[in-house]
């Protein structure tokens, strides 16, 4: 009887969920008695950047929820564009869908900046946030470089924007040298619907959730690579907005640390559910 269940819990379910703009798809793992967990990943992205820290925690007894953003993965392409207040809606609709009132949210880049917005709207549905790589608000010089990206989705769809987003994420060294990653997720983009990509790319350019942070209570832990660019010097200054969030900055990590420095970003990862265990 206990392989059976420990073969019941390990077992991951594919889901379609009505959204407020369309279908989402949802994968589900781990004990359905556990403590669930929801993982939201990055723009051109989709569920699967999440695949080796979904068994870690089912492993370890949580149930893990990921979907995959509007237009991304398997997830119906938006109509129109989006907000990233609409992109918290979906979460909550799948939390409805499932039956679960309160979730660990665990957000990534663009999940990370959806889950500023939860924590500001929706806290009654959170346990904690693991919010990693991800700012708060769009700055005025920063406009451009997403018109431009958004044009280029228009003219030429995601494919032309595949090899410079993996580039930005990992750099070219660690690319060269995990050929097969890379691949993998130049073809994840590619695959990006442009309406999924066009929708989000606009919900980041309208991103102004900075004024309100300070207003999360909910138990939090900021998470960002080394060398993403300005994002730790942003995420530090969240870091003094939100009371009592922990910020752990991971070395020799990009855009993307859960992918070039794994056991790295999983132990941070961990240590933001003993911690949140602790406070219980």
């Amino acid at each position: 009887m206990a392989t059976t269940d420990n073969a019941a819990k390990s077992r991951q379910e594919t889901l379609r969920v009505a959204g407020p703009a369309g279908e989402i798809a949802v994968l589900v793992q781990g004990d359905p008695a556990g403590a669930p967990i929801f993982m939201t990943h990055s723009i051109l992205s989709s569920s699967m950047m999440w695949d080796d820290e979904a068994a870690l925690l089912a492993a370890r007894g949580y149930r893990v929820i990921r979907a995959d953003t509007r237009g991304h993965g398997q997830s119906q392409p938006p109509a129109g564009p989006c907000t990233m207040d609409a992109l918290a809606a979906d979460t909550i609709a799948v939390l409805d869908a499932l039956g679960i009132e309160r979730v660990h949210y665990v957000g990534l880049s663009l999940g990370g900046m959806s889950g500023f917005g939860l924590g500001i709207r929706h806290a009654r549905r959170l346990s904690s946030l693991c919010l990693c790589d991800a700012r708060a608000d769009t700055p005025p010089e920063l406009q451009p470089v997403w018109a431009e990206r958004i044009a280029i989705a228009r003219e030429q769809g995601t494919a032309a924007l595949a090899d410079a987003t993996v580039e930005r994420w990992f750099g070219r060294p660690f690319a060269d040298a995990h050929p097969d990653v890379a691949r993998r997720f130049r073809q994840q983009a590619a695959a990006t619907s442009d309406a999924g990509f066009i929708g989000c790319a606009q919900a980041i350019q309208g991103l102004d959730y900075l004024a309100d942070v300070g207003g999360i209570t909910v138990p939090t832990t900021l998470l960002v690579g080394a060398n993403d660019g300005p994002l730790p010097d942003a995420m530090r200054h969240l870091q003094s907005l939100i009371r009592g969030a922990e910020l752990e900055v991971i070395p020799d990590a990009g855009h993307l640390p859960n992918i070039d420095q794994p056991a790295a970003f999983q132990g941070a990862l961990l240590r933001h559910f003993d911690r949140v265990r602790n406070r219980q």
